[in-house]
């Protein structure tokens, strides 16, 4: 495929090819697509995350947390962007740096099982 395609269209239509593209699994080409929105709409949120997602899925998990730390940024209470942060940092070797998000992603829920296993 050539770049054009991922910039082809309105950003609607960009969207919801992105959102086909991540249903079907085809992680990378929805990154490909995201990048661009993202950087056309920075403020908002739900297309950076799903770009933090697809990125976690494709296993580039440096990226993802630093989109999950914008999407923070942006909406600190954003409870699955929470999560996915602490699943994120758990999956690259940092049990610590988890533990905190995934406290705070389980108070978001009101799930105090969570919360209390989070802190173990």
């Amino acid at each position: 495929m050539v770049d054009s395609y991922y910039e082809s269209g309105s950003t609607a239509e960009r969207w919801d090819r992105a959102q086909l593209f991540f249903e079907a699994k085809e992680y990378v080409t929805a990154v490909r697509i995201l990048t661009g929105i993202v950087d056309e709409v920075p403020e908002q949120v739900a297309p950076r995350l799903l770009l933090a997602r697809a990125y976690y899925h494709s296993a580039q998990l440096k990226k993802a947390e630093t989109e999950l730390r914008a999407v923070l940024e942006r909406d600190p209470v954003e409870q699955y962007a929470t999560l996915m942060l602490g699943r994120t940092l758990e999956r690259q070797g940092r049990p610590e740096d988890a533990a905190r998000y995934l406290r705070l992603a389980a108070a978001f829920d009101g799930d105090v099982a969570g919360e209390v296993a989070a802190q173990r």
